[in-house]
């Protein structure tokens, strides 16, 4: 007999009834004992098998809905289908709908505070076993939906047959499907309550995507036996990252290196471990930061147009080759960080743009939710599940990837709710303000979960405004980063060096100014991918001049770089001047490498980040005045400037001397601290960096004379476009 009205049945059928599970699976009835009911629209008969003899099921409903009494049972029994298809063929599954929830009250209560840390255990797809059955769970949020199906390759692709439960006003959908597996695709196909469009959506929580353009979410595992275990222990250990040597290579994974022979082709995460891991080792850098290496759609957006927030791009392969680069950079001694975007996210219609058909991770209003000049959405900051979302994100890949530290993209964008906005664009704070308090208050929630829950990671502010105290410490009143991006010294310093040098003498403000504010934060000077693309062309056509010229004015910079004030960061060809503009689709030209003066650069950056580990006055003191003393930073007729960097210990110093003139000055006199020899540690114009060897044969003697209030003094052979590294006798 027919136990549920047809209006239910239709909707049903019709893939519009909001509660499935209430008429689905198994349910007690007064006269018919237990009925179980199923919806399955592609086969001909459905057979209740393993509770006693087996019961060919009745089709109620024309579009695959059957039932089946068992007038004898008063309760809920073990049971599997045996489906009959159109020519016979059967297949054996377990019914999803006899299965209870699976996410707890807790869970769904502290995603509504905004405060469960692990959400990604809860959401997304989760292989497990219940009962007698292994299987996928799926979770997803979507309050303003009127019905959400898993589709996928369990199924069909058919919306009908797993519709999922609703957890009440959590807004969260949930199933568990018997027999889903590893490597299967899926999708969430949602119908809005408020227009009744169908949706078809990535997984937010998908731990792993198809190869784009393709964007279906993917089950998997993300077991991996790590042996990265001393690395970590050290990391957890220190509390000591602003006094440590921090030099990073900045890296775009798909456009480091590619094989030509094999029509272009990406390296993979575990061909990259064996290339590019070594070759970091190699020069000296103590981190490697990879842009997003989350899934993105668009290969031209160099991962900064996140779709999938919890999954590594499968352009390079699975989570778990992901997880084997980074253990084999640990256990080579070299910290991983990722740039991380939770500043937008794209507009593609399988991603989070109106997920449920409202705009549900973004603002509703335009002036608030849409970057005009990027084409993206705004996360909603003040919303408990979005920043949920967000903070869960970031620990998760500090977590399941052993991840170092992240660097927070456009971090302005985020502060400021007039950015890049015209007057009458934008929507004051509620105080009448400029500032996204919203999103002040996710970066400092931001930090203060990462470096507790993961002590000895670190977080890097991409921010470039005077927004005061981004590295200060959240009880200090500061947003909690532990780092900040010098932008400015990044400016002035290309600025000054794209001058010709006959003109330099006229900005030489540009070359000093940064240590008016050098300790106003705990800086990183970026030479970064910004600095090479969008026409700005390659540092090496920044600098003027021939290609000797071009080539010791860039190793005089990063001569500069290297003892200035500041943690250092590198992007990728910028070691061996790559001469043209970066460009994403093609690999970095290192044929350049079988030309002196691009060698001689490459040597010269291995040396530098040698000297720079090697002595505490480079790094023990790089966010305290006492760190830093000028000797000169005043002769601008001859584009010359001459400072002291020192150690804890202030007794252990260096001393740095640029002349960003192509003329030698011979007899050039500085005043210096102490007394005796002072080894030429480092000058740039040494023939093994391609210079021409002007220089004071490896040491030079002070004499008693007065100068730059000191009563000792040398007198130096400045080399052209040239940097020197003094060091003190003992």
């Amino acid at each position: 007999m027919k136990t549920v009205a047809d209006t239910e049945l239709n909707a049903l059928a019709g893939a519009r009834y909001a509660d499935p599970f209430s008429i689905l699976g198994p349910h007690a009835h007064e006269r018919a004992g237990i009925v179980i009911r199923v919806l399955q629209p592609a086969v001909e008969r459905v057979t209740v098998i393993g509770h006693g003899d087996d019961v060919e099921m009745t089709r109620v409903h024309p579009d695959g809905i059957f039932e089946a009494a068992f007038p004898q049972d008063s309760s809920a029994f073990e049971y599997r289908l045996r489906l009959t298809y159109p020519g016979g063929g059967t297949h054996e599954i377990d019914d999803p709908y006899r299965y209870g929830r699976v996410i707890s009250d807790y869970d769904l209560y502290l995603f509504g505070e905004g405060k469960h840390t692990r959400v990604w255990d809860k959401f997304g797809a989760h292989l497990m076993r219940l009962g007698s059955s292994d299987g996928a769970h799926f979770a997803v949020w979507a309050p303003n939906a009127a019905r959400v199906s898993v589709v996928g390759d369990f199924n069909g692709w058919d919306g009908r047959v797993h519709a999922m439960r609703s957890l009440g006003a959590s807004g969260v959908w949930e199933i568990f499907i018997p027999g889903a597996s590893a490597g299967q695709r899926y999708k969430y196909e949602i119908r809005s309550r408020s227009h009744g469009e169908i949706l078809l959506k990535a997984d937010p929580f998908g731990l792993a995507f198809e190869l784009p353009p393709l964007s279906a979410s993917i089950v998997t595992r993300l077991d991996y036996q790590w042996g990265d275990q001393a690395w970590m222990a050290e990391r957890a250990g220190c509390n000591t990252w602003l006094e440590k040597p921090v030099a990073t290579y900045e890296v775009h994974l798909g456009s480091w290196a590619r094989v030509p022979e094999e029509h272009n082709r990406y390296l993979s995460y575990r061909e990259l471990a064996a290339r590019l891991i070594p070759y970091v080792k190699e020069l000296g850098y103590t981190h490697i930061e990879l842009l997003p290496v989350m899934e993105h759609p668009f290969s031209g957006s160099w991962g900064y147009q996140v779709t999938g927030f919890f999954a590594p791009t499968s352009r390079f392969g699975t989570p778990q080759d992901f997880k084997a680069f980074v253990d084999i950079c640990h256990q080579h001694h070299i910290g991983v960080i990722l740039d991380w975007v939770p500043g937008h996210f794209p507009k593609d219609a399988h991603g989070l743009a109106r997920f449920d058909g409202t705009a549900l991770f973004e603002h509703q209003d335009p002036r608030q939710g849409e970057h005009r000049d990027w084409g993206t959405l705004i996360f909603n900051y003040g919303r408990n599940e979005v920043r949920n979302f967000l903070l869960s994100n970031a620990l998760f890949w500090l977590d399941e990837y052993h991840i170092d530290g992240l660097r927070v993209d456009a971090v302005a964008s985020m502060l400021y709710l007039d950015y890049s906005r015209r007057e009458g664009e934008w929507v004051p704070n509620r105080f009448g303000g400029r500032e996204n308090l919203e999103a002040i208050d996710f970066l400092r929630e931001l930090n203060t979960l990462t470096h507790s829950q993961h002590p000895g990671s670190i977080t890097v502010a991409e921010e470039s405004t005077a927004f005061p105290s981004v590295s200060k410490p959240t009880y200090l009143g500061g947003l909690g980063f532990t780092y900040k991006w010098n932008m400015g010294w990044m400016n002035d310093t290309l600025e000054y060096v794209r001058k010709d040098p006959v003109y330099r003498r006229y900005d030489h403000r540009h070359l000093t100014f940064s240590l008016l504010y050098a300790f106003t934060e705990n800086f990183i000077l970026p030479f970064s991918h910004d600095e090479v693309v969008h026409g700005k062309g390659s540092m090496w056509q920044r600098a003027p001049g021939d290609d000797w010229q071009k080539a010791a004015t860039l190793r005089a910079l990063y001569g500069y770089m290297y003892t200035h004030p500041g943690k250092k960061l590198m992007f990728m060809g910028l070691e061996f001047g790559q001469t043209r503009e970066w460009d994403y689709d093609h690999s970095l030209d290192w044929h350049l490498l079988d030309n002196p003066l691009h060698a001689g650069l490459r040597t010269l950056i291995q040396d530098l980040n040698w000297q720079y580990a090697a002595e505490p006055a480079l790094h023990q003191v790089d966010f305290d005045p006492a760190g830093f003393q000028w000797i000169d930073c005043n002769d601008a007729d001859n584009s010359v400037i001459s400072f002291i960097r020192r150690a804890r210990n202030p007794s252990d110093f260096v001393v740095t001397v640029l002349n960003f003139t192509p003329v030698p000055r011979h007899g050039y006199l500085i005043g210096v601290p102490r007394e005796g020899s002072y080894a030429e540690a480092m000058n740039s114009d040494a023939d093994i960096y391609g210079g021409g060897n002007v220089g004071n044969g490896g040491v030079v003697f002070t004499e008693p004379v007065a100068a730059h209030g000191h009563q000792q003094s040398l007198r130096l052979t400045l080399p052209p476009l040239g940097f020197l590294l003094l060091k003190p006798g003992q």
